[in-house]
């Protein structure tokens, strides 16, 4: 059975006729408008979410199947607690918390199924992402220490960036400044030269 296989990433319930599912579909001359609120029935549930589809089309017959992939669970997770992007430092300060009842939401979505193993795979990708599991709300508190944190060591590199510049600023003092005259006493190379051979020169005999 002669089947082509289209890919495509849409957001759930938004999918269109437009690129990229309809110019791969025109050539096999199926009902794209069909396929199209196919997908979005099956994916409306993940408004807001990217999620990977494939139309499974049988050339010869101009029928089809559509499989709906799996969204990243940090998808699943920033739509679920209604986040623009995870922490920026994950285990300095929190940006949302999951109820265990949604992490079991999540990983059904995600897995389909409920199984302690998927459980742990969601709470693990909430940590890396800054959000905790069953702490509740992030506090005013927590802010507030978090951003003095970032201030002290801000200003910590702003020091130790001053010293550093101030170091190589005075090293080419610790030596002769070019075109200095030298010190008092001091041979200069004109008059080191005689000096040495005169040195080196034998005391003449006494007759």
């Amino acid at each position: 059975m002669p089947e082509q296989i289209v890919s495509a990433i849409v957001e759930g319930g938004k999918a269109t006729p437009g690129p990229p599912i309809g110019p791969a579909l025109g050539p096999l001359k199926v009902n794209t408008k069909a396929i199209v609120d196919e997908i979005n029935a099956r994916t409306k549930a993940l408004a807001g979410v990217q999620v990977p589809v494939k139309i499974i089309v049988d050339t010869a017959k101009k029928t089809w199947r559509i499989q709906v992939g799996s969204p990243p669970a940090a998808a699943l997770i920033r739509k679920e607690l209604r986040l623009e992007k995870g922490g920026k430092e994950p285990g300095h300060l929190r940006v949302g918390d999951l109820s265990e009842e949604q992490v079991w939401k999540i990983a059904e979505a995600k897995f389909g199924g409920k199984e302690q193993g998927y459980f742990n795979q969601i709470v693990g990708t909430a940590r890396a992402m800054g959000v905790s599991v069953g702490k509740g709300a992030v506090t005013a508190e927590e802010v507030a220490k978090y951003e003095a944190e970032v201030k002290a060591k801000e200003e910590a590199a702003a020091v130790a960036a001053a010293a550093k510049a101030a170091a190589q600023a005075a090293a080419p003092a610790a030596g002769a400044a070019p075109g200095a005259a030298p010190a008092a006493g001091a041979a200069t190379p004109a008059t080191a030269a005689p000096e040495a051979k005169a040195a080196a020169k034998p005391e003449a005999k006494k007759k």
